[in-house]
């Protein structure tokens, strides 16, 4: 039981605390192989015809089994300990407990006990009646600690508040869209770097909370500029992000069809981006990209503001434009359009029009910071690629990896897919689960995605069964071969089957894992 809570605050926590979240994962979880050795356990406890002693038996060897198999079992995303999740675990414990001893109270001194049991009967039962609904009491404790959390985080807001104010001279860079914001936020902070001493928030955390965290933890009185990033999962989630730090610029990388089973619509989507825009101040500066219709068709009123693209159909509004692009095997080069007659050639190990948009945008933002173009050019000439996000690697046997597992979306996909198309020495492999959490057009996009892959690739390996049913569909309209179609249950698998085709000369692109992450 101790375990069954253990993972179920582990998923608590990929679902980032949040009850309706979780609720959603538990209802495609809840009858797993799992749970249901633990109904039939009970079962087993409660069968009349079978001695009670031998029942129990049973159970504890089960268990045994069970605990053997919980510590042999791997997660790419492994459980924090941070002190919420103790929080959660104590009162879980404290709970299980509490019930567990009153059910022992109650049996132990009462002479008739319900329906004939014994009372060793009903006490085992009710552990394994607990482990089955573990996740409910962990879904109770982080009920009963709402309260606590709230003052916790109102706590740590005032103090992240009361740094802030107490740097004056610090420039606060919003940065967030439904992709693109992380890359962004390294690009501009490789290149402002330059000459500010700069701090970004650091991985994803895009959070209310983790943007305090940061800035009560990582913010330093010499830091001069202060890149955020800025996520959301509903309404409201970025505003409250610019009312703790109050931006003076801003990004909106794009806006698209992300998170819509929260959102519902992509208006909810633009409108909640341009939260970021509607709250800087009238001497702010916001940097919109118009390659994405519903950032374009969404007028700024209240503060300066300049479009940016690549894709050359929507340069009329634009002020910053990426022109005559070139990929090869070592990156990408290009030309900054600008006003005032600005020509800036650059070169980039960076590859994908998704980056070079990333790019631009962070170009945009430290040109208007006075950042010299020679120090962009030597910034942007020596950026990394970021991990998991169309970074491309060789390995020993002459295998080349094109990483895009972090968080695909239909725009990044089909770029992805368009970097890999252009590998033609061997075999083009894709390995994807498909996208999550696109609402009511998963399916519809999805089977997009497999269109896109049959046009791309050479082999396609398709995990899971999230979206299998339309990639697959997609991928059979184009009339794909059959044999060149793989169908896995996980990444395992995958890894496996890759090891029986590659040759020298292939490239494999990884295009997405999360919905894996809870296996």
């Amino acid at each position: 039981m101790v375990l069954n809570f253990k993972h179920d605050i582990h998923m608590l926590q990929q679902n980032s605390y949040r009850l309706p979240r979780y609720w959603k994962y538990l209802k495609q979880d809840i009858g797993s192989t799992w749970r249901l050795v633990d109904v039939a356990l009970l079962l087993l406890v409660f069968a009349t015809l079978l001695d009670i002693r031998l029942a129990i038996l049973i159970v504890a060897m089960a268990c045994i089994t069970k605990v053997w198999l919980i510590f042999k079992k791997k997660f790419k995303k492994p459980l924090v300990f941070t002190k919420r999740v103790w929080r959660i675990y104590s009162v879980s414990a404290f709970i299980g407990v509490a019930a567990y001893i009153a059910v022992i109270l109650c049996t132990g001194f009462s002479e008739n006990l319900p329906w004939g049991y014994s009372a060793p009967a009903l006490s085992v039962g009710f552990l394994l009646l607990m482990t089955i609904f573990s996740w409910a009491i962990v879904m109770l404790a982080v009920v009963i600690l709402i309260p606590v959390e709230k003052m916790i985080n109102k706590k740590y807001w005032n103090e992240a508040a009361s740094i802030l104010r107490s740097m004056s001279d610090l420039t606060v860079i919003g940065i967030t869209g439904s992709y693109g914001k992380t890359s962004t936020k390294h690009y501009l902070n490789r290149i402002l770097s330059e000459e500010f001493d700069v701090l970004m928030t650091p991985g994803s955390y895009n959070t209310p909370m983790g943007v305090i965290r940061t800035v009560r933890e990582m913010m330093k009185p010499y830091n001069t500029v202060f890149i955020c990033e800025m996520g959301a999962k509903q309404k409201g989630d970025i505003k409250e992000i610019c009312d703790l730090v109050h931006p003076q610029m801003g990004i909106i990388t794009a806006v698209g069809p992300m998170h819509l089973e929260s959102f519902k619509t992509i208006e909810n989507v633009q409108s909640t981006k341009f939260e970021l825009v509607d709250a800087l101040p009238s001497d702010g500066f916001a940097v919109i990209n118009n390659d994405f219709e519903y950032c374009a068709n969404r007028p700024v009123s209240n503060v300066e503001s300049v479009r940016y693209c690549v894709d050359d159909s929507n340069s009329k509004d634009c002020r910053y434009v990426a022109e005559n692009i070139s990929y090869s095997p070592y990156g990408t080069s290009f030309t900054v359009k600008g006003p005032d007659g600005l020509s800036m050639e650059l070169t980039t190990r960076l590859v994908g029009a998704c980056n070079i948009s990333n790019l631009l945008a962070a170009v945009v933002i430290a040109l208007r910071m006075g950042i010299k173009e020679d120090k962009i050019r030597r910034a942007v000439a020596s950026i990394e690629q970021v991990e998991h996000r169309l970074s491309i690697k060789q390995t020993p046997g002459g295998v080349t990896i094109i990483d895009d597992a972090f968080n695909s979306n239909p725009s990044g996909s089909k770029m992805a897919l368009e970097v890999l198309s252009g590998f033609t020495d061997g075999k083009r492999i894709v390995v994807t689960p498909g996208m999550i959490e696109l609402g009511d057009r998963q399916a519809e996009l999805n089977e997009a995605l497999g269109e896109e892959i049959a046009r791309c690739c050479d082999v396609a390996i398709i995990v899971g069964q999230y979206n299998r049913d339309a990639i697959v569909a997609g991928i059979n309209k184009s009339g794909f071969k059959e044999d060149n179609l793989y169908i896995v249950g996980s990444f395992a698998e995958a890894q496996q089957k890759l090891s029986g085709i590659l040759k020298s000369g292939d490239t494999v692109l990884y295009e997405n894992d999360l919905p894996d992450t809870f296996k």
